[in-house]
């Protein structure tokens, strides 16, 4: 006699088993926590203490990384803004003090530099942080953390290795920073283009040139940079006399037009750090004689000094009777 068998369906899991299992499992992951055990035993070891323990703990594990992070956050504030007033830097120079106009350029430099540099640490100290209590808080709902710290770690791997470039710009952009090669508004020459840094980010510069043209230099494309702004500046001024000129009255002339420059307040407060040197006798010709006068300035305004000593000089010779010869 033939008996027909009915297959029967696998027994699935029912929603109130997985959710039994889980408070299960986090019932174990509380008793194995000094926090939470004390928490259960503060609610009389009642059936649904561990889940409620558990909770108050995720909720204090929260509250504790954010009290962490802007506790670092003001730490790091403080030392920024503590690097961002540091001294002058007047003894730096000859004659034992710069004017007030440079010290002023050099704490915005470093102030940029700081508040960059913070900002960095910042957001290192927040993903950190708060990475932590969120691997943390997966662990106490009994999520398993070890295959996403895995993935995580391959898919880091796999973003280092196609975006090694912009790895490049940032690991350049920030020992660019942390050396002060640069800052904003300052003129100098990249390589592949010469202007003035407007913008300073980790991954790209941007420059605007003579011309007006924009710029945006990629950090890890530079290799060498020259910067004309940083420190101090000097102009040089040469002035071509004819070659039976006589040297002595010529290197007077012009010394006492150095003399007036520096003796003139709203120059020497504003622009020039040292008073200007005649150098003298520059090159020397079958035709011309050339005397050169050298100014220490402020970085960027040697080209407004420049044209301030030519203006002077060419009233000075001009009231001597002397000529120039070609152009300087």
């Amino acid at each position: 006699m033939l008996m027909l068998v009915t297959p029967t369906a696998p027994p699935s899991s029912s929603p109130d088993l997985d959710l039994e299992k889980a408070s299960q499992a986090m019932a174990q992951a509380c008793q194995n926590d000094p926090i939470c055990s004390s928490f259960v035993g503060m609610l009389d070891n009642a059936t649904w203490a561990p889940l409620v323990a558990s909770g108050v703990t995720i909720v204090l594990i929260l509250v504790l990384a954010f009290v962490v992070r802007n506790i670092t956050h003001r730490i790091i504030t403080r030392v920024v803004n503590r690097a961002a007033s540091s001294g002058s830097i007047a003894h730096r120079f000859r004659k034992g003090a710069a004017p007030d106009g440079i010290d002023v350029l050099l704490h915005e430099r470093r102030k940029q530099r700081a508040e960059t540099m913070g900002s960095v640490l910042k957001h290192v100290a927040s993903i950190v942080i708060l990475g932590t209590a969120v691997l943390t808080v997966l662990d106490r709902l009994t999520i398993p953390i070890a295959p996403l710290l895995t993935s995580v770690g391959i898919l880091g791997v796999a973003i280092g290795f196609g975006a090694q470039e912009l790895v490049k710009d940032f690991i350049a952009g920030m020992f660019m920073l942390l050396e002060d090669q640069y800052g904003v508004g300052d003129v100098i020459d990249a390589g592949a283009a010469v202007g003035t840094v407007e913008a300073v980010t980790l991954r790209v510069t941007r420059l605007r040139d003579a011309d007006g043209r924009v710029w945006y230099v990629r950090n890890g494309t530079i290799t060498r940079v020259g910067n004309e702004s940083q420190g101090w500046s000097r102009a040089y001024v040469d002035v071509p006399v004819p070659y039976d000129s006589d040297v002595a009255s010529v290197r007077e002339l012009l010394e006492g037009v150095a003399e007036k420059i520096w003796a003139d307040t709203e120059l020497r407060e504003s622009k020039i750090v040292e008073e200007p040197q005649v150098v003298g006798v520059e090159q020397l010709s079958d035709s011309s004689l050339v005397f050169r006068i050298s100014a220490k300035t402020l970085p960027s305004a040697q080209a407004e000094v420049s044209r301030e000593l030519r203006l002077r000089v060419k009233s000075a010779l001009d009231s001597a009777g002397i000529a120039l010869v070609g152009s300087a």
